[in-house]
């Protein structure tokens, strides 16, 4: 079993910034890709930003590029989501994802389906 805890979120301006963090533990070993996705109320969980185990090869959604960057840390297991110029349609609560992957270079794809171990999540609220 693979644990995640998710730190970091909060409540910002619109405009603003936050940083993201999770933390996995438990049975990490071998390839794995990580993600974020988040949920608004009433909404579906998306995708936001995923990330092989390989760090180069990222994936994000179109409302996040340019604005969010993902990162690794393979030596501590864990994933970051760096968050600029926040606007409130990022509002929602933002949970880490995990799975485990055949090569090194996958990213684990854009459905929550596609992914094994979740997080609780953590809330971001930004305010306009």
């Amino acid at each position: 079993q693979v644990q995640l805890v998710e730190s970091g979120g909060g409540l910002v301006q619109a405009g603003g910034s936050l940083a993201l963090s999770c933390a996995a533990s438990g049975r990490t070993f071998g390839s794995y890709a990580m993600a974020w996705f988040r949920q608004a109320p009433g909404k579906e969980r998306d995708f936001v930003a995923g990330i092989a185990w390989r760090a180069g090869n990222t994936d994000y959604a179109d409302s996040v590029k340019g604005r969010f960057t993902i990162s690794r840390d393979n030596a501590k297991n864990a994933v970051y989501l760096q968050m600029n110029s926040l606007k409130p349609e990022d509002t929602g609560v933002y949970y880490c994802a995990l799975t485990p992957t055949r090569y090194w270079g996958d990213v684990g794809g854009t459905v929550p389906g596609q992914y094994s171990y979740w997080g609780h999540g953590t809330q971001v609220t930004v305010s306009s």
